[in-house]
């Protein structure tokens, strides 16, 4: 970690901590807006590169902090973190300190902005003093996290002033920031006639080489992938008039074992459309076939990588396909217009009266940057630009629902395929799910992927389970069952308890044959005889819905032997809506009416299984 220099009087220190990308577009938009402002030196440092230990040497810092799984702090603040929390950190030191923390999270998740509000507390309780009260971005609110943020910052501008007007000697500019004078990109392209020796068989290194030299993607060092699998199933899980495709995909390594445990996550790196990534190179006037490097400006030149294709570089890490542009890319579009009326519409986007329309047009209709970039066709960013502008092209994570004890050479997944109409009923698809939907299996293809630890610990074949699993929230409790059931023919186990749902039973009920064959059987480990059970929800076979929930009160004194059991434990997966509170209150109803438990009580009791981790929730929106 850098340690920081003295700052200077009028110094103001940016600090993010990102997963995604969105919390550094946020934290460099404060930077650009207080240089706007006049702020002679302005530092935006991702944590993980600031010596925390330097902290009470400065005046002003703005910490800008994205949330994680569940409520979980990035990677890139864990160690910052760690640090704060030591126990000789006295009350005063951080007396110097003056501080505003903006958070990005989830509303929908029940540790909504866990890791800003926490950060916070801490830095408080450490005497730093608030500029002003925290602010907490909301991707449910209808403008995203920029929302909260937009008048979050006008506060802090104005706050920031009042405590030393010398800080913001053009206040206003930073309030209303303008383009009169756009300056320079931050990243710097060197191009090379095709060199000879820049041929690169192995797709992991050259994967490895195109990301690592993303400057959007410089913080998560993901190095080359671990796997490079093969689909060998492609299975439709859903019958064909349902609404929904949820598919079965195994992926292969047929030469190794792949190493990997229950409550696992597989990260999958997609391939975009190829045809729409030449599309995007031809609208930008780029030649595909030449070879090129990239760097931060301020770089050493010792520290070029090797050339790559300027294609290879845009395909691997430049999502041009799906990915919406954020409001700095309309402003900087507004410059390079030679059009007055594409000017001026891009102008009156980013201005605060057409936020409203930029919304409407570019979020809730999920346009692309190449899109946009067609729809604007006097605007001829410099690649320089484009490179600092365009979302990164991100990992995909999905639970992995297979054991290595049944299938060592494959990774198993459920996936639903994403498809949704926008307002102006546009069809628009999920990248990854689209991708993986159209390989055909044992077909010449290759998936790059990354294994990364979940959320969901795996157990020990003596820990009894209750397992609540709706719709493709079962994905990663397959692989519980399906690894509790190896465990079982090699010995004595716990039993399973586990409540699945879905709409029809006819329609999408999940793995039917997997489940009732464990549910079954004498021995199955779902077998009431094993002391376990099985049991469905379906939601829409009756006029009054059924919801697992439902099935939970239905089956309280099983659930309750269960949650009595010595060291049981509980999981439950699935969509981040209102099923993890509805599931919690069930459980909450079953002590007591079943049990005879105080409310009290039990409302303890279920958060001190949280805190010791036997009372698991892992959601996803």
């Amino acid at each position: 970690m850098a340690p920081s220099s003295s700052p200077l009087p009028g110094h103001l220190l940016i600090l993010y901590a990102s997963q995604t990308g969105n919390a550094t577009d946020t934290a460099e938009r404060v930077g650009r807006e207080a240089e706007c402002g006049g702020c002679l030196a302005v530092d935006v440092l991702s944590m993980d590169s600031f010596n925390p230990s330097c902290l009470p040497g400065e005046r002003y810092v703005v910490f800008v902090v994205s949330t994680m799984g569940q409520g979980d702090p990035p990677d890139s603040m864990k160690e910052f973190w760690k640090y704060l929390r030591r126990k000789h950190l006295g009350a005063r030191w951080l007396e110097r300190l003056q501080y505003a923390v903006f958070g990005l999270g989830d509303r929908s998740y029940s540790k909504y902005n866990f890791p800003a509000i926490k950060l916070d507390h801490r830095l408080f309780d450490l005497g730093a003093e608030r500029i002003i009260e925290k602010g907490l971005g909301d991707d449910q609110h209808s403008f995203g996290y920029e929302g909260a943020l937009d008048p979050w910052l006008l506060s802090l501008w104005k706050s920031l002033n009042q405590k030393n007007p010398l800080l913001l000697p053009r206040i206003s500019d930073a309030i209303y920031p303008h383009l009169d004078l756009l300056g320079d990109a931050k990243v710097e392209v060197i191009y090379y006639s095709a060199p000879q020796d820049t041929t690169i068989l192995d797709p992991k290194i050259l994967i490895k080489r195109a990301r690592s030299m993303s400057p959007a993607l410089k913080c998560h060092n993901e190095g080359e992938p671990q796997f490079m699998l093969q689909m060998v199933t492609n299975q439709r899980l859903t019958k064909g008039d349902s609404d929904r495709d949820v598919r079965h995909f195994e992926l292969e390594d047929r030469c190794s074992p792949i190493s990997y445990q229950v409550g696992d996550a597989l990260e999958i790196l997609p391939i975009q459309n190829p045809s729409a990534v030449d599309d995007f190179i031809k609208r930008c006037k780029l030649d595909p076939e030449c070879y090129i490097t990239i760097r931060a400006k301020g770089w050493d030149k010792l520290s070029l990588m090797d050339p790559i294709k300027l294609k290879t570089f845009v395909s691997l890490t430049m999502d041009v396909t799906s990915a919406s542009p954020r409001r700095y890319f309309f402003e900087v579009m507004s410059y390079f217009a030679t059009d007055e009326n594409e000017k001026e519409k891009l102008q009156y986007f980013t201005s605060p009266e057409g936020r409203n329309d930029l919304y409407s047009y570019n979020q809730k209709e999920n346009r692309t940057v190449l899109e946009v970039l067609q729809e604007f066709p006097s605007v001829h960013m410099p690649f320089e630009w484009l490179v600092q502008l365009t979302p990164p092209l991100k990992k995909r994570a999905f639970s992995i629902s297979s054991s290595t004890l049944v299938h060592p050479n494959q990774i198993h997944l459920t996936v639903s395929i994403v498809s949704w109409r926008t307002p102006l009923k546009r069809t628009r698809r999920g990248l990854c799910s689209t991708w993986l939907a159209g390989l055909c299996p044992n077909a010449e293809n290759i998936i790059p992927c990354w294994v990364q630890r979940g959320s969901l610990p795996p157990p020990r074949p003596s820990t009894p389970l209750l397992l609540i699993g709706p719709g493709t929230g079962c994905a990663p409790l397959r692989a519980f069952v399906q690894e509790r059931a190896a465990h079982s023919a090699a010995g004595p186990t716990a039993p399973v308890l586990f409540f699945f749902g879905c709409r029809n039973q006819d329609s999408d009920f999940l793995y039917k044959e997997f489940w009732l064959n464990h549910a079954q059987e004498d021995q199955g480990v779902l077998s009431l005889e094993k002391g376990g059970g099985f049991f469905a929800a379906f939601s829409r076979d009756q006029p009054q819905k059924v919801y697992v929930q439902d099935k939970i009160r239905e089956q309280a004194g099983r659930v309750l032997n269960m949650l009595c059991s010595a060291e049981a434990m509980i999981y439950v997966a699935g969509s981040s809506t209102r099923m993890p509170a509805d599931v919690s209150a069930a459980l909450e109803q079953v002590l007591c009416q079943q049990g005879g438990f105080r409310k009290k009580d039990v409302e303890g009791w279920l958060t001190k299984l949280k805190m010791g981790g036997r009372f698991i929730i892992e959601t996803w929106s």
